[in-house]
């Protein structure tokens, strides 16, 4: 059975994922990139550093955004973002990467693995996660798909 999804499973699914991907053009060309992300509800936030993506997001800032959960090929919901990016500085800044961490560092080691047995230290080294540029998805609309088999 296909169908649309309702307000509240599309939130569900922007939630419950980390990987999606952000589609852009310079009014030439579309480009679209898997990025991590994290949302809170009503914006999406991510991390970039300075190159093709981000030289057209600054001319064109309407993205589309798009974020799935699958199963398997009879079972996945989709849901599709339009908003507009908009890059952030100091305390803003500050405060989306708190965000996009909180939520995604914590799915970096699975739930196995032992820290007495590998030497953890308690403290998340991210300084080679760490990207310059801090961004929002500020949602204009979304509109989800999903198919149940």
């Amino acid at each position: 059975m296909l169908g649309q999804l309702n307000d509240a499973q599309m939130r569900n699914v922007l939630s419950s994922q980390v990987l999606g991907r952000l589609a852009c053009t310079d009014g030439l060309q579309p480009y679209i990139v898997p990025v991590t992300y994290t949302y809170d509800g009503e914006c999406i936030y991510g991390q970039t550093k300075e190159g093709e993506k981000l030289k057209i997001l600054r001319k064109n800032p309407k993205v589309c955004f798009e974020a799935d959960m699958m199963t398997d090929m009879a079972n996945w919901q989709s849901v599709l973002v339009f908003g507009m990016f908009e890059e952030l500085a100091g305390e803003e800044a500050g405060k989306a990467r708190e965000i996009l961490f909180g939520r995604v560092l914590s799915l970096l080691t699975s739930s196995t693995v032992h820290g007495h047995e590998h030497g953890e230290s308690g403290q998340a080294d991210d300084s080679n996660r760490v990207k310059p540029v801090m961004y929002r998805i500020k949602i204009k609309s979304m509109t989800g798909r999903y198919e149940k088999g």
